[in-house]
């Protein structure tokens, strides 16, 4: 990018803060992975200023920052375009760190005074360049005078190289974060990482497994939206040994050969189905078949996968709960990997109405599904989940070329949902017409057994809506105590 081009595309804010600092004397490079894109022209997401204005400085000439950092030498400044819409910008003094523990943190930070000490921490050459913001104001600046590169970034941008600073080995010593960076940075910008540096990798894996898991979480997940084929950067971890730190369950997923009718083993085809999912269901691609590798069995009539889905959703949840997932993520990508193998209409049906669904002609057709498979598969999935269980189900089949699968079979499924979903129906115990406190009163104690009552009353309306009543609700409850008695 030309030097006009940079200036040009610089954010006012960041301009201003720039400004401000060098006004009083200080120096202001913008520094970090906001070089690195603009020199490749992709907009950066945020903005880093580096400065030998030391934290208490930064404070006094920016009233409006935040100095919960300032041991580390950064002040986040709060300002603001001429639209008055508030952005941040963090300026951090030019520091040297040393004496690093638990695999991420240095115990001696020191200020320095200028911006290649302050460069020659980073992880990566391209990485490690900073833009000089006061010589970028004069117009007769050249490239060399604006553009700070110690370490030849530019250099291994041009070659497309992911290049640690200095010693491989003392860089991801110091930070084992830096080896779960290398691989994300690769895959997303598709560079090779140089060989000194993947091998450092291999050798820190010490290092590495002292990185917290929300850490390496944040790594993945920033892999599985970012990179064009995510693929190449879960190839990089296992290859490194990053990978068994983390999601060792998915090696044992290598070399698993599959019935005829699939085309890889179970870890390349987990790999095909992430590179082809949208990034609302990546994760649960990538895990799919985990369970594949624990319920594999061989007769006399092939390889089988026995229940599977029911394994792996539940080896879903502890891996997640493992990397520190919320909650509802961990529901989420565990409902997907439990149902993602929902059955279809037979074939025959599918090739009997095939032409009224292509033409979006009505059929009386119940499309092999009843009223109540609908209201029970909807019920099994959850309504939020069951978009991304299609395109899960989409993504799983057109990774694999030898699949009979055909669009025209979810869209027969949408149209029955769609359906069903017009009708008055129950889908979950709060949906029901009768309440807890009714069993109370109708003699059913409160607790496990209660819950057992209102489960049953559930299954029965999904089988037949017109149950959902409270006077029938409460005789169906007294019916099944007596049978359990």
């Amino acid at each position: 990018m030309e030097i006009a081009e940079i200036r040009k595309n610089l954010p006012e804010y960041v301009l201003n803060t720039s400004d401000v600092l060098v006004n009083h004397g200080y120096k202001a490079f913008l520094v970090g992975g906001a070089v690195k894109d603009m020199l490749l022209g992709v907009e950066p997401k945020d903005y880093d200023i580096a400065t030998n204005a030391l934290p208490e400085q930064i404070s006094k000439i920016f009233p409006h920052s935040v100095s919960t950092n300032a041991k580390f030498g950064t002040i986040l400044v709060i300002n603001s375009d001429r639209k008055g819409e508030r952005y941040d910008v963090e300026v951090t003094t030019f520091r040297s760190e040393e004496d690093y523990f638990g695999g991420r943190w240095p115990s001696k930070v020191e200020f320095a005074s200028d911006i290649t000490t302050d460069l020659s921490r980073r992880d990566f050459t391209i990485n490690a360049m900073a833009i000089d913001l006061d010589n970028l104001n004069d117009q007769g600046s050249t490239h060399h005078e604006i553009i700070v590169d110690p370490f030849g970034g530019q250099k291994d941008l041009d070659a497309q190289i992911i290049r640690a600073v200095g010693d491989p080995m003392e860089r991801f010593g110091e930070d084992g974060l830096r080896a779960y960076r290398a691989c994300r940075l690769a895959a997303i910008l598709g560079f090779t990482i140089e060989e000194s540096t993947f091998e450092a990798i291999k050798a820190t894996l010490n290092i590495s497994k002292m990185v917290s898991m929300e850490r390496v979480r944040d790594e993945l997940l920033k892999l599985l939206k970012y990179a064009p084929k995510p693929s190449v950067g879960i190839e990089l971890f296992r290859t490194s040994g990053l990978l068994e730190l983390f999601l060792p369950e998915l090696l044992e997923c290598i070399n698993i050969e599959q019935p005829e009718w699939h085309h890889d083993d179970v870890y390349t085809h987990s790999l095909k189905t992430l590179d082809l999912a949208e990034d609302s269901i990546k994760l649960a691609a990538l895990l799919h078949d985990i369970g594949k590798a624990r319920t594999k069995s061989e007769d006399e009539s092939g390889i089988h996968f026995y229940s599977h889905d029911i394994v792996g959703a539940e080896m879903v949840k502890a891996i997640m709960e493992r990397l520190k997932f919320s909650n509802s993520e961990t529901k989420k990508v565990s409902t997907l990997v439990r149902w993602h193998m929902f059955y279809y209409p037979s074939a025959e049906w599918r090739k009997e109405n095939a032409l009224e669904i292509i033409t979006d002609q009505k059929t009386s057709s119940s499309g092999g599904w009843s009223d109540s498979a609908i209201r029970r598969f909807i019920a099994n999935v959850g309504e939020e989940f069951i978009d991304d269980l299609f395109k899960l189900r989409i993504a799983d089949a057109n990774a694999n070329p030898k699949s009979e699968f055909d669009p025209i079979e979810i869209k027969a499924l949408q149209d029955r949902i769609s359906e069903v979903r017009s009708k008055d129906m129950a889908l979950k115990i709060t949906d029901l017409n009768i309440t807890g406190e009714d069993l109370f009163e109708a003699g059913i104690e409160k607790g496990p057994k209660m819950g057992e009552v209102l489960k049953h009353l559930l299954e029965k309306v999904i089988e037949d809506p017109m149950l959902n009543d409270k006077e029938k609700l409460l005789s169906l409850s007294k019916d099944y105590l007596s049978s359990k008695a």
